[in-house]
């Protein structure tokens, strides 16, 4: 998994005004909390910060005030819901060999059986426990093949070593759907009314 460093700055103003003073200085609000510390209020950069949390549970390097450094991964982002900037972020600190109970996303290859069925996605991400340095960016399973009825389980999903499921092993991840036969229930309608006529 990918390792992201960023300077943090601790921040000792709160509040709406003093967060959008930090949002006009190209900024995001940040706490990190964890292993019964105090939470730490930071500022991070808001467009490092951006694209770092474009990797899903990316680990974050934080380099704070120059003096002490950190390990978190993200917990809970909010963004604006008009225009997608971060308006703040809380991150998890972690160690080093520690694990961690995270989601990981779930990524389809292959083609199903012929027949225009429909795949459904149960689950869009998997909870796992894995260790904070080595969480993988996804998991793939392949649906080649696959015909209507037919379901893929948690326990089915190959997993690298280290990581273990955080879900009951039958949980339904994907399954496939029978297509919908609407041409079939329009020629019924016609029929009926060649009938009426």
């Amino acid at each position: 998994m990918s390792e992201v460093k960023l300077s943090a700055e601790t921040r000792t103003e709160f509040g709406k005004g003093a967060a959008r003073r930090i949002r006009r200085d190209n900024k995001v609000p940040v706490v990190l909390y964890g292993h019964g510390s105090e939470p730490l209020h930071l500022t991070l950069p808001g467009h490092d910060l951006l694209l770092a949390l474009r990797t899903p549970n990316v680990l974050i390097s934080l380099d704070i005030d120059g003096k002490a450094n950190e390990l978190a991964i993200p917990k809970a982002v909010q963004r604006d819901p008009l225009k997608g900037f971060l308006e703040h972020v809380d991150l998890l600190l972690v160690k080093r060999g520690e694990k961690v109970t995270v989601e990981i996303p779930v990524h389809v290859e292959g083609e199903l059986a012929p027949g225009g069925n429909l795949l459904e996605h149960v689950l869009d991400a998997l909870p796992v426990e894995a260790e904070a340095t080595h969480i993988p960016e996804q998991v793939t399973v392949s649906v080649e093949g696959l015909a209507a009825g037919a379901s893929i389980h948690a326990k089915d999903i190959a997993l690298p070593n280290g990581v273990s499921l955080s879900v009951d092993e039958d949980a339904v991840v994907i399954q496939v759907l029978q297509a919908q036969a609407e041409e079939t229930e329009g020629e019924g309608a016609e029929g009926e009314e060649a009938a009426e006529a």
